[in-house]
């Protein structure tokens, strides 16, 4: 972060006029909006220009060169997309607006979640060159996102100075992945090319006679007309629509107010076009958000528990009410140091403050097919925090401001163990805020140390790492005995790898493995003889086992059928102990014998020389012997997978799984035109399933995968 940009900007609050801007007192005066879209749609663009058209910053930078304020992560430079949300702020019309910068690659759909979690709204953004390059399918994912976190709605179309902008294309194309919602879509401006090609945006809801038919060279596609008729269907003012059936005048205010009534019912969504790069449309945008975003005390109160789980009421967006925060994201600044990025829903949060700290505990992740990952945090309960000071962000750059009033995002700092999703709350009053789910990381990247000293610093940057990445999960298999990195999609573990290699840590990836068993074709014997005389105490034993298959799933058997005493009672848990230790670590190096049973059948002992050390021995030596006169079946983990997919993309993800050796269960109908498939694949198959599923199906489908068995190693 950078230290004198911070300090210049606290000194201008302490003096009035920047930190009433920065931190207005009333809610009203507060607009917070996620920046949403697929990638290369123009929201960072779209971002930066907004600030310049605002003020808040003298010149826009650019993502290709890595110099705008919310791509301020090197992975976002180098990458040159958003990795993580990212907040800047501007003041228009004497309204803060919080513009939250969301990445649109669908690996950090968990970094769109939390800027959601912190918005009042959103601002989707779609290319108008895009409109033919298969934008459909990600724009329906993330509208999907956006109906489920409940917010209203504005559609932006971006780059209309673009050679192949086409407008109306773009505008149909959304219509049609919102048909169904009970969603208007609908212009509330008009764009007008000049005979060079220069791009002007006119607001339609302007000029003294909104209902007065537009002459056809100001209006000719009458978007204007259709925008009034529109809001008049949706007001639920009968005299105005009287009025309007009569032919009176319509007040510019009253179609405002029931502008702002649709888009906060979430029945209709304005379609704005922007030229970012010209600025064409950028002031009519920012009046739009401030006309009709709803205020953070429209927001709806949110579910909350006590900090053991228990139930509370829920958190009213009350400035005057108990103080009640989020930890929406943790980053960290040049410095390495944590900076932990809040949304206040309730309260005021000031500087010099000491708060509790509660976890969720609907956040912390079970064990992974009843492995235990190193990444996963126990759970933490309530600790005492203390906020220091209070910023405002400009992306990277902090600006110290007198409080943070509910409906407000700010930036706090020293926050110790206090993690994403966290409730920041007055001790008198412990509540933790309901978690987001958080989507799952299927894609397994094995890692390695690149040398022994490499190892220390391996853990330490995996350590952090699991501090801030809030989908990473760290496995330490016990079966393989690999550090496996769990993480959504490529894009992310290349931000995950950079990451731990720029803490210093020497790391290189290595193919996953995947655990194996085996178990005995059949049934047969083995004799183990373990016999040395060296001149002093010698070693004796003998034991003669048999071995059996048992069913999938019943482990290992161990019976004792020796008679006459021909093996001491007190050496037979030698030979079992023998026994298991070498069906635990295979007769195979690395495949584990299950679902045996082995029955000691005979054996002979020494009274000087025999010893339990010896038995142990010698019934690992019968093993060997009997499993290799048996034969054995390579198993393979088979897992139970549930594939959430489109109608129209059945038959290719149903092909697929067939391809992976993968046998369906089941299909039913999902939601909105979508099916649900259960099968069962090998994990094998797997392992690239996530990016490869998302490749079929242009990333509009999801699964899940649990542990089910193992089964014999399907061939072909």
């Amino acid at each position: 972060m950078s230290g004198a940009k911070a300090g210049d900007a606290a000194r201008r609050g302490r003096n009035g006029r920047a930190g009433s801007e920065l931190a207005p007192d009333d809610p009203a005066a507060l607009r917070s909006v996620a920046i949403v879209g697929p990638m290369a749609a123009g929201k960072t663009t779209l971002v930066e220009e907004l600030l310049v058209a605002a003020g808040a910053i003298p010149r826009a930078g650019s993502v290709a060169a890595g110099t705008t304020v919310t791509d301020h992560d090197p992975d976002a430079r180098r990458q040159q997309r958003s990795v993580a949300p990212a907040v800047a702020s501007l003041v228009h019309r004497d309204v803060k607006i919080n513009l939250v910068d969301t990445p649109g690659c669908p690996d950090f759909l968990a970094e769109v979640r939390a800027g959601l979690r912190a918005a009042d709204a959103v601002l989707f953004v779609v290319g108008t060159a895009d409109a033919a390059d298969g934008v459909a399918a990600p724009t329906s994912a993330l509208l999907a996102e956006c109906r489920r976190a409940g917010l209203p709605a504005m559609l932006v179309l971006s780059r209309l100075d673009h050679a192949r902008a086409d407008e109306a294309a773009a505008l149909a194309t959304c219509r049609e992945v919102a048909a169904g919602s009970g969603e208007v879509l609908v212009p509330v401006t008009r764009t007008e090319r000049g005979p060079d090609g220069t791009v002007t945006v006119h607001p339609l809801l302007s000029g003294d006679d909104p209902t007065a038919e537009d002459p056809e060279e100001l209006d000719p596609s009458g978007c204007r007309r259709e925008l009034v008729e529109t809001l008049i269907e949706q007001s639920e003012d009968e005299a105005l629509l009287e009025s309007w059936i009569g032919g009176e005048p319509v007040a510019l205010d009253a179609l405002r107010t029931d502008l702002a009534t649709a888009v906060a019912r979430r029945s209709l969504i304005p379609v704005a076009g922007v030229c970012a790069p010209t600025g064409a449309g950028l002031d009519a945008l920012l009046d739009l958000v401030v006309d009709a975003v709803p205020p953070p005390t429209a927001h709806q109160p949110l579910p909350a528990h006590a900090p053991d789980g228990a139930g509370h009421a829920p958190v009213d967006p009350d400035p005057d009410g108990p103080l009640v925060a989020e930890v929406v994201h943790t980053g960290t600044d040049a410095q390495g140091s944590r900076v932990s990025l809040v949304r206040v829903f309730s309260g005021r949060l000031r500087p010099d403050t000491a708060l509790t700290s509660c976890s969720d505990p609907l956040r912390v992740p079970a064990p992974r097919d009843g492995e235990d990952p190193a990444g996963a945090e126990a759970v933490r309960g309530s600790e005492t925090v203390r906020v220091n000071r209070v910023y405002a962000p400009l992306g990277a750059t902090l600006r110290e401001v007198p409080w943070c009033v509910a409906g407000d995002l700010c930036a706090l700092t020293r926050l110790g163990s206090v993690a994403t999703g966290d409730t920041l709350c007055a001790a008198e009053d412990p509540v933790g805020l309901d978690g987001w789910e958080l989507p799952e990381a299927l894609l397994p990247v094995a890692v390695t140390a690149a040398d022994r000293s490499a190892q220390d610093a391996m853990a330490r940057g995996l350590a952090r790492l699991a501090a801030t990445e809030t989908t990473l999960r760290v496995e330490r298999n016990e079966d393989t005995h690999q550090i496996v990195l769990w993480c959504t999609g490529e894009a992310h573990a290349d931000v995950v790898l950079a990451r731990l290699r720029a803490s210093g840590a020497s790391v290189e990836v290595t193919d996953v493995a995947v655990p194996e068993r085996e178990t005995v074709a059949g049934s047969a014997t083995g004799l183990g003889r373990h016999v040395k005389q060296s001149g002093g105490h010698g070693q004796f034993a003998v034991c003669r086992i048999e071995i059996e298959p048992l069913p999938r799933g019943s482990g290992v058997e161990f019976v004792d059928k020796i008679v006459g005493g021909v093996i001491p009672r007190a050496y037979i848990p030698g030979v079992e102990k023998g026994v298991r230790a070498q069906l635990e670590s295979g007769v195979t190096p690395g495949r584990p014998v299950v679902d045996v049973r082995v029955t000691l059948v005979d054996g002979k002992a020494h009274s000087v020389d025999s010893s339990d050390q010896a038995f142990q021995t010698a019934g690992s030596l019968a093993i060997k012997e009997a499993v290799a006169s048996a034969g054995t079946v390579v198993m393979e983990r088979l897992y139970e997978v549930e594939v959430e997919v489109d109608d129209g993309q059945l038959g290719a993800v149903l092909g697929d799984l067939a391809s992976r050796h993968g046998r369906v269960v089941g299909t039913e109908p999902g939601e909105s035109g979508h099916t649900r498939v259960r099968a069962e694949v090998p994990e094998q198959a797997l392992l690239r399933y996530a990016v490869d599923l998302r490749a079929l199906t242009s990333g509009t489908a999801s699964f899940t995968r649990r542990f089910s068995r193992y089964e014999p190693v399907a061939s072909g």
